[in-house]
C-alpha cells in the first residue's frame, strides 16, 4: 500500500489541535473586545426634554465626570465668557 499512512503521523495530529485551540482563543478574543462596554464612545450627557444643553451643564459635566482638568475646566469657562 503506497498511501495507507500518508500524513496521518504523530506531529500532523498535533498541528490539528493546535489550529483548533487556535481558533477557539481567536474567537474568545474577539468576543470579550467586541462585548467590552469600557470601550464604547462616550454617551451626550443628559438633558430635560425640551430643554437645550447650555456649554455651562456641558463643561460642569464633563468636569464632574473627570474629562477635564481644572485648569482646562477654567479656560474654556473664560473662553466661553461664563465665569
Amino acid at each position: 500500500m503506497m498511501w495507507g499512512n500518508y500524513g496521518m503521523n504523530g506531529w500532523a495530529w498535533g498541528f490539528g489541535v493546535l489550529v483548533v485551540i487556535g481558533v477557539v482563543i481567536l474567537v474568545i478574543v474577539l468576543i470579550r473586545m467586541l462585548s467590552n462596554p469600557q470601550k464604547a464612545p462616550p454617551r451626550a450627557p443628559p438633558t430635560v426634554p425640551g430643554e437645550a444643553a447650555s456649554p455651562k451643564r456641558i463643561l460642569d459635566q464633563r468636569y464632574a465626570q473627570g474629562e477635564l482638568t481644572t485648569e482646562e475646566y477654567r479656560e474654556r469657562l473664560s473662553a466661553l465668557g461664563l465665569d
